[in-house]
């Protein structure tokens, strides 16, 4: 069975045709997103990734926000393997939820503070959510950055895209008057 209808209506459906990360830049826009998604019986799991400083807070951060079990290893190997089971809805989600997204906050910051792991941790997230359709589970990345002109180069092969509400330049930058 396929994750979505193409005529689907859902949330997710309109950000994962795109790919499974979307890139925002307005607080105003995300928030409007995720309460839509809410209403929509997503689970939301919402981290601040401006307050890491090391792999051990993402780390920390992932594994209680998504209820890793107690031997979770604390590695991006061990955080793929998890994940895995997330996708599998082993634990992070329950099968009540219509589909999970997890947003990343101030991504701009740990990118600047952590531009290797960054990279990792979205590719990763590609992956899971790549899984996760494949196995009938929605599961979509939204990434939220103070940076409106925002590049992170290409996540699981491609570039993320903005939001639709996002999508020109001019909808992320305030205009000035002349």
């Amino acid at each position: 069975m396929a994750v979505w209808k193409a005529d689907d209506q859902d949330p997710g459906f309109q950000l994962a045709r795109n790919g499974f990360v979307t890139k925002f830049h307005s607080a105003a826009v995300v928030d409007e997103s995720l309460a839509f998604f809410r209403s929509a019986c997503y689970r939301v799991v919402r981290l601040d990734t401006a307050s890491w400083t090391d792999e051990a807070d993402l780390h920390d951060a992932l594994s209680a926000a998504l209820g890793f079990p107690s031997y979770y290893g604390r590695n991006f190997s061990a955080l793929a393997d998890c994940l895995q089971d997330v996708a599998e809805q082993a634990y992070g989600w329950t099968a009540a939820d219509t589909g999970l997204v997890i947003e990343l906050d101030h991504l701009d910051r740990f990118r600047a503070t952590m531009p290797a792991a960054c990279e990792i941790l979205l590719d990763i997230l590609v992956d899971t959510a790549r899984l996760g359709a494949l196995l009938g589970n929605r599961i979509l990345c939204v990434i939220r950055s103070d940076d409106p002109r925002l590049d992170i180069g290409p996540v699981g092969g491609a570039e993320p895209p903005w939001n639709p509400r996002e999508w020109l330049l001019s909808d992320r930058v305030e205009r000035t008057a002349l």
